[in-house]
């Protein structure tokens, strides 16, 4: 080749460079091998006036001269050129596709590898993502631990290559799998069914039951027939049971579970062990502007209307008791429709005046028919 040509070739390329932008750092750009060696190869990147190494270590494959390869320009202070990574640009690929794959909102798999303050970190296509703990699961979870070493789908939510940022959510896939069910649910269950359910959460007002992917909640009251102080005490978490659907409320998505009503009533067999007229004995318990609550045994209890209360007229229940005094009554009523019993002290103290007087009565016959025999 003539020296002419030769220099209307290093023209036209020095003009072909010209014409080439230059990359910038984040920028994933072809490069040219121009010459392998042992420990690295030389390429040419355009825009670049200078050719620049990439060592084999960063390489997955053997190249040879004039194969294009995809780096990334990772840095521009630096004298000999910039500096570049294939094994970023491989990396620079996947979080493309994750970004891709975020545009379209579709998921990805997400294996928990390590809990850490405030989430998961997780492994995504080679990446490490993170789980804040609030996009962990519907509610918020004390123990994150129970997710290590198990595979999830998450949404990506926030995909950032440069900062190597890469946040996940759990949570928005199981709201929408959540809203999903809720109308199937909604659309064919009603208030007097009796479903089964797994108790997912336990609060201080009753719980919450899984039944079939909705929660409903069964308050506290509603738990058992008996009085409950603690949910945690008739019932635990993943306990599968029979539940009973009290009101459904399709506006709000809410359901009104009962646990106790699907268990027989044992008032019904301690109020078959009383009559009325019997004369019991009991503890009061509670005073109310009606009268007052007597305990006639634990968890059974019976009502003294504020007029049984004493034969006397009174205006408030504490005239005549107080809670802890034990008094002797009179079983008036036993409604077992209403599941109520009713109490009467003065009824008691009438009876017991009359048997006191018939008694007495009984006794002076007895003693004036001995002083007649005598007389005889």
């Amino acid at each position: 080749m003539s020296e002419e040509m030769n220099n209307e070739f290093a023209k036209m390329l020095e003009e072909s460079e010209q014409d080439s932008p230059t990359p910038n750092v984040g920028d994933v750009v072809d490069a040219q091998v121009v010459a392998v060696g042992d420990t690295e190869v030389q390429v040419h990147i355009a825009g670049v006036k200078s050719d620049v190494a990439v060592a084999k270590s960063e390489l997955d494959t053997e190249v040879a001269v004039d194969d294009v390869i995809k780096v990334c320009i990772t840095g521009m202070n630096n004298e000999d050129g910039p500096k570049v990574s294939k094994k970023k640009a491989d990396q620079m690929k996947v979080w493309n596709e994750i970004a891709a794959i975020m545009e379209r909102g579709e998921t990805v798999d997400a294996e928990i590898r390590q809990v850490v303050k405030g989430g998961l970190v997780a492994n995504v296509m080679g990446l490490r993502g993170f789980i804040p703990a609030s996009q962990v699961d519907l509610y918020f979870v004390k123990d994150l631990t129970v997710y290590l070493n198990n595979t999830y789908k998450v949404l990506p939510i926030e995909v950032d290559g440069l900062k190597q940022r890469l946040v996940l959510s759990r949570r928005k896939i199981l709201q929408e799998e959540r809203a999903q069910k809720q109308d199937e649910i909604f659309s064919t269950i009603e208030a007097g069914q009796t479903v089964r359910g797994t108790v997912k959460r336990l609060v201080d007002y009753g719980a919450f039951i899984d039944i079939g992917g909705v929660d409903g909640l069964a308050h506290i009251s509603d738990l058992a027939w008996d009085r409950v102080k603690n949910p945690a005490d008739v019932l635990q978490v993943g306990q599968e049971l029979d539940v009973y659907v009290k009101s459904v409320d399709v506006e709000n998505h809410r359901i009104s579970l009962s646990v106790k009503d699907t268990m027989h009533d044992p008032w019904y067999d301690r109020a078959s062990n009383y009559h009325e007229g019997d004369h019991i004995e009991g503890k009061i318990i509670k005073l109310t502007s009606f009268g007052a609550f007597m305990e006639i045994e634990p968890h059974f209890d019976g009502l003294i209307p504020m007029g049984e209360l004493s034969e006397k007229h009174i205006e408030r229940a504490d005239e005549a008791v107080h809670v802890g005094d034990v008094v002797k009554v009179k079983i008036i009523k036993i409604d077992t429709s209403k599941k109520r019993i009713s109490l009467s002290i003065a009824r008691a103290d009438k009876d017991l005046a009359a048997t006191e007087v018939a008694s007495s009565s009984t006794e002076e016959v007895a003693a004036n028919n001995e002083d007649n025999s005598g007389e005889a």
